[in-house]
């Protein structure tokens, strides 16, 4: 089947991008862009971050590619950075390319450990496009045209603790839940509901999936999303979490984390390029930037200091909500229109979820200055039209 244009997977933007910097894009024109999400949370230390580019310069140099068998530093270091980096005891490190592949791998190593086949899933979640984690993505226009799927797959609404009560049973391999819904329209876990799944799955003998690929690494004001529930110690610990987008600076690589009882039996897998050298050194790079720079404390100040002024405006907004720099501003009108105005008339790039929100996901280095360019811009965009 012939691909003739990028029309094929994504509908083409007006804007050909040319190099990136920091928390700019810039078009093949010269024209600079403030990217507020235009890739997708991919790029956490800013485009093109020095030291990433130079961990990427000196691996590729050495060493592009062995299979995943054979030690190589930068897959050995990164393994062990990311199993210390995880929340509660989590240690155990499968590497692969992509958030779905992560998702795809946690819900066969839960089947596969449990002996069970049941997946209990939220109602607006997205985990990707592969058969399995397309099953527990709750949109039919993604599924539809690949049916059918999985069929031991039940939804609940998301935030509703008592219908996750009655879904998860003695059958229930999995619970695989967002810490923040995003693709879903930007909806954060109402209190003590990650808790209450966490206990449901215990006593079921379930796996707890937290899907963090666009929570994680620092977005939310926290490493990981999770750890904002409000319990002590390292917050609500999952027996899988799994992490991507961002994890190398927006080359290719997935993680899934896994507590020890889901690696002892996880079943037979594999991928071809699990742990890239290349990929690893720009994750390792990457994740030196996240953890010395504080880049989630950012996170949560600009995110606060974001939020703050979007209340303080009278512009016509129906909610804003989200945590850190993970942020859902629900508009009275179609986002795309207003994500158009934004790009074309004030050179700001953002993103939808949903046909009324306009999504947030800057790199995690913004700072209050583009903050405030960021307001001016949905001020004139979104301000009222002057009566004649």
């Amino acid at each position: 089947m012939s691909g003739a244009g990028s029309g094929f997977v994504f509908s083409e933007k007006p804007i050909s991008i040319a190099s990136g910097e920091g928390v700019s894009l810039t078009a093949e024109d010269g024209t600079d862009y403030l990217d507020f999400g235009a890739s997708y949370a991919c790029t956490p230390a800013g485009h093109c971050h020095p030291d990433v580019v130079e961990a990427v310069r000196e691996q590729a140099a050495d060493l592009l590619y062995v299979q995943g068998s054979y030690p190589v530093e930068a897959r050995t270091d990164l393994r062990a950075k990311l199993g210390a980096l995880a929340p509660g005891d989590l240690g155990n490190v499968w590497l692969c390319n992509s958030g779905t592949e992560a998702n795809e791998a946690a819900l066969k190593f839960a089947r596969s450990a449990t002996g069970k086949t049941k997946i209990v899933a939220a109602k607006r979640a997205f985990h990707g496009r592969t058969a399995g984690t397309l099953s527990a993505t709750w949109k039919p226009k993604y599924k539809t045209p690949f049916e059918p799927l999985l069929e031991d797959v039940e939804f609940v609404a998301y935030g509703d603790a008592d219908e996750l009560a009655a879904a998860v049973d003695a059958d229930t391999a999995a619970v695989i839940l967002e810490p923040v819904q995003g693709e879903g329209g930007v909806h954060v876990a109402p209190e003590g509901y990650l808790e209450a799944a966490r206990d449901l799955t215990e006593e079921a003998g379930a796996a707890l999936i937290f899907d963090e690929i666009q929570t994680g690494l620092g977005r939310t004001g926290s490493l990981w999303a999770c750890e904002n529930e409000a319990v002590a110690g390292d917050g609500v610990v999952p027996d899988v979490l799994t992490t991507a987008k961002g994890l190398a600076s927006g080359l290719p690589l997935g993680a899934t984390i896994c507590a020890d009882w889901i690696a002892e039996d996880a079943g037979p897998h594999g991928s071809t390029f699990s742990g890239n050298p290349v990929v690893c050194a720009a994750a390792n790079a990457t994740l030196d930037v996240l953890v010395e720079e504080d880049l989630a404390a950012n996170a949560a100040a600009v995110g606060d200091y974001l939020t703050a002024g979007l209340a303080a405006s009278d512009l016509p907004l129906r909610d804003v909500r989200g945590e850190g720099l993970l942020l859902g501003i629900e508009v009275k009108r179609g986002a795309n229109r207003v994500l158009r105005d934004l790009a074309l008339d004030h050179r700001v790039l953002a993103l939808p979820a949903g046909r009324t929100v306009v999504r947030l996901l800057p790199p995690l280095i913004v700072e209050e200055g583009h903050a405030d360019e960021l307001l001016e811009a949905l001020t004139d965009v979104l301000a009222p039209t002057a009566e004649p």
